[in-house]
């Protein structure tokens, strides 16, 4: 799945940090996917300070990160519970109709 810059960030942000062990695998192998690279970070001047991240936004490109099912599943229920928590924000609504709405829909 092609994501952008804002989206693994958000996504990143979203994965749960507890769970049962073979769960955690799976947050942990997908973490490493969204994570960014030394040649990323060096190439998108990515910065943290604050609670904030920035970046050069024109040079930043898609990646494209395996999304298996269980992952998919752990971040559609990741999504679902900050919808039902109301703690989803509208940069999260794109990511919400991608994970949870149109898994609903097959």
């Amino acid at each position: 799945m092609e994501l952008t810059v804002v989206e693994r960030i958000m996504l990143l942000d979203v994965l749960p940090a507890e769970s049962d062990v073979t769960t955690l695998r799976i947050v942990r192998t997908l973490r490493e996917a969204l994570s960014f690279s030394e040649q990323e970070h060096a190439d998108l001047g990515i910065t943290t300070g604050g609670g904030k991240v920035t970046w050069n936004s024109e040079k930043a490109t898609l990646k494209d990160v395996e999304i298996g099912a269980k992952a998919h599943s752990v971040i559609a229920a990741a999504l679902q519970r900050r919808s039902n928590e109301k703690k989803l924000t509208i940069d999260m609504v794109g990511l919400y109709e991608r994970f949870v709405e149109e898994k609903k829909e097959d």
